[in-house]
């Protein structure tokens, strides 16, 4: 790429050098949500909602019988996000599937791992509780 720059000519030639402006609205509310909320605020809440899905997790795993799965995710909270990868042993992509018609919204990925990920900025621990639910009764 030549160090100058020249814009398609007309109204196109926008749309290639300006960020679009509709998008840009939209980036610039959610930023202020962010700020308005607070990261550390965010952060502590994450810490806390990843900690409870963990614990809720465990539980699953101990109240139905059968039931085995890995948390791959680093279980220090330093080295982690809000996500958990789940390893499943054994119910794989099926279960996957079982959870996204219960309403549940999660990621996939081969070979057989579900990422699970409360997002602090819109979910609560109720949720977290409810996915509990959800999986004892789908397992």
């Amino acid at each position: 790429m030549k160090p100058e720059f020249q814009a398609i000519p007309g109204a196109e030639g926008w749309q290639l050098s300006n960020a679009p402006v509709f998008s840009m609205a939209v980036h610039k509310a959610s930023l202020e949500t962010f700020e308005e909320a607070g990261m550390s605020v965010l952060r502590r809440k994450s810490e806390k909602l990843t900690a409870f899905l963990e614990f809720v997790l465990r539980d699953v795993e101990a109240a139905v019988e059968n039931t085995r799965f890995e948390i791959i995710t680093p279980m220090r909270v330093e080295e982690r996000g809000c996500q958990l990868s789940v390893l499943m042993h054994g119910q794989g992509k099926p279960f996957f599937d079982k959870l996204t018609a219960a309403g549940v919204i999660a990621d996939w990925r081969e070979p057989n791992v579900i990422r699970l990920t409360p997002i602090p900025l819109y979910n609560s621990f109720e949720d977290v509780f409810r996915l509990g639910e959800i999986m004892k009764s789908l397992i």
